[in-house]
């Protein structure tokens, strides 16, 4: 065995030598990623699809609120207004605790959201519903679907007002005015209202009214919570039936029969329109958008009407289909917004007769409000 021995000559009057600066070590190369097994592949969940095309889903809903002022009124043949309010309500509540309960939705924790919440759910839910039940004693389920289509335009005046960021524009007034001239339409202004029930139209169009004030206040209060849009709609709607829970009793009597044509459209109004309804809008807007979702607003009033005409023989003049047209071209007029490279976002959500509109999750729409909660 040989070693190799170097001679250093010390100089002890010398400073001492520095370290010589030597190159680092070159960092080892960082691991290359694990390859998935094909157990671990196997097990990895896939993307959930929906079962169900969104196009089906958006016909499903149109067809849904569109029917909901026949049901209204079929269900008022058998029960007081505030009874048919209340039964809709708890029905639509059991549907949507179920799927909180399946999807294991937690429920709000800060007394302050609870407490909007029922601001939301008097002007959302309780008190729209009860207009809209009481309307129908006096007038057609197709005026009440009609009525109900301008929303949309209330919500203009409303957020021009109310919200800073929204500026009119030219076209957005002259919806305004196209749209209120389409109501002026329907009820035969220049008739004099003749044959008219103006009590159940006011109310009708009250009804119409508290949604964009409900969706205000929503937006302003509730949006950035914390809490998914299920959790607030269906504590929302637990709130408007303890509501009307407490008001009932208040106005009318226990019913002492039960028959079987109007109790069931109370239910399916209530599991249908205010419990299916909300889920499906809720996967429209989380799919397609808020802006294709609201679409379904203006398909309402033509459902309506022709499930009144056809099912319930409701007689039918033609400046009714005729200022329903006009109202639909104003309310979506007032919806359009100009081109910025950006999607643009609706004046107000869906609102159709029952709609929920309720805070948005708050990884989507980043504090801009409701879309959609809102039959």
């Amino acid at each position: 065995m040989f070693y190799d021995v170097t001679f250093v000559r010390l100089d002890p009057m010398s400073a001492p030598c520095e370290p010589r600066a030597t190159a680092p070590a070159p960092a080892p190369p960082p691991p290359a990623p694990p390859v998935p097994s094909a157990t671990a592949t196997a097990s990895a969940p896939a993307a959930r699809r929906p079962a169900l095309d969104w196009r089906i889903r958006f016909a499903g809903l149109s067809l849904i609120w569109g029917f909901s002022f026949l049901l209204i009124k079929v269900g008022t043949e058998g029960y007081a207004p505030f009874q048919v309010t209340f039964g809709r309500l708890l029905a639509g509540t059991a549907v949507l605790v179920a799927a909180m309960a399946m999807r294991r939705e937690r429920l709000p924790r800060s007394t302050r959201t609870w407490g909007h919440l029922t601001v939301a759910a008097l002007l959302l839910n309780a008190l729209p519903f009860s207009l809209f039940a009481y309307a129908e004693l006096t007038i057609p389920s197709t005026l009440a679907g009609i009525c109900n289509a301008t929303s949309p335009l209330w919500g203009m005046v409303l957020s021009v007002v109310a919200l800073s960021e929204d500026r009119p524009t030219r076209r957005r007034v002259a919806g305004l005015g196209v749209g209120f001239l389409g109501v002026l339409t329907v009820l035969g202004a220049w008739q004099g209202f003749s044959g008219l029930d103006l009590p159940g139209t006011g109310m009708a169009l009250l009804a119409s009214f508290c949604y964009p004030v409900g969706w205000i206040y929503v937006r302003r209060t509730l949006a950035g919570t914390g809490s998914s849009t299920l959790a607030l709609t269906g504590s929302q709607l637990c709130l408007a039936t303890a509501q009307l829970a407490v008001v009932t009793p208040l106005f009318t009597s226990a019913p002492t029969t039960f028959p079987l044509l109007p109790t069931l459209c109370v239910l399916a109004l209530g599991a249908l329109g205010t419990g299916l309804a909300v889920l499906l809008q809720y996967g429209l807007v989380q799919e397609v958008g808020p802006t294709t979702a609201q679409m379904v607003t203006y398909f309402i009033p033509v459902i309506a009407t022709a499930a009144g005409v056809a099912l319930l023989g409701e007689q039918l003049s033609w400046n009714t289909p005729v200022g329903a047209l006009i109202v639909l071209v104003g309310a979506a007029l007032t919806q359009s917004r100009p081109r910025r490279g950006a999607a643009s976002t609706p004046t107000s959500p869906p609102t159709p007769e029952g709609s929920l509109p309720a805070a948005p999750p708050p990884t989507e729409h980043a504090g801009r409000g409701p879309r959609p909660p809102q039959p």
